[in-house]
């Protein structure tokens, strides 16, 4: 009964290779579907890492397309702003003084692009030109993020690992977003 398991799983996997060998012939063009497609657009990111991690992490970036991606990498940023004003409001009440000020700042901000999401996701979904997406350009999300950062004195930052979170799925989703459109990035 485990030979004939393992018979299988080989006989699948060699399935997949041919499947995937077939489909990708002579191109080097990215192919959604493609069984590396997620990783190589990660390798073209600032955080290549953090990129597969996170495009990983939904069931549905096996199917998609560069733009397909570049919409799931606003979900990931609109997750890791959220777990951003999730810390500050756990940390808001016991604050006070200039923490509580700078606290108070970053959680405007913070408000403030969780409103642009939306529009981010209409534009990718809906455009053929990078100009109408042009939000990643201005890097008004993670310059907000490293905004929030330097609020507070070097070092003591309650919201470090969430600032990172934000202005890394920022890059990353600008990346992508450039590829989706055919954008040379650097």
């Amino acid at each position: 009964m485990e030979n004939l398991k393992s018979l299988s799983l080989i006989c699948n996997i060699l399935v997949v290779i041919t499947i995937i060998s077939m489909s990708l012939g002579d191109s080097s063009v990215l192919q959604p579907n493609d069984a590396e497609f997620i990783a190589k657009m990660c390798k073209q990111t600032p955080y290549p890492s953090f990129c597969l991690q996170s495009l990983q992490a939904y069931p549905q970036s096996s199917s998609a397309d560069a733009k397909g991606l570049a919409l799931i990498m606003v979900d990931v940023i609109k997750a890791k702003i959220t777990d951003a004003v999730d810390k500050i409001n756990q940390l808001l009440p016991g604050s006070s003084g200039e923490d509580k000020k700078s606290l108070g700042g970053c959680l405007k901000i913070y408000k403030l692009l969780l409103e642009f999401i939306p529009g981010i996701v209409y534009s990718i979904a809906n455009s053929e030109d990078y100009v109408d997406v042009a939000f990643y350009e201005e890097g008004t999300i993670f310059s907000e993020a490293k905004s929030c950062e330097a609020r507070f004195s070097a070092g003591k930052s309650p919201l470090t690992s969430e600032n990172s979170g934000v202005n890394n799925a920022a890059q990353v989703g600008k990346a992508i977003t450039k590829i989706a459109f055919n954008i040379t990035t650097g």
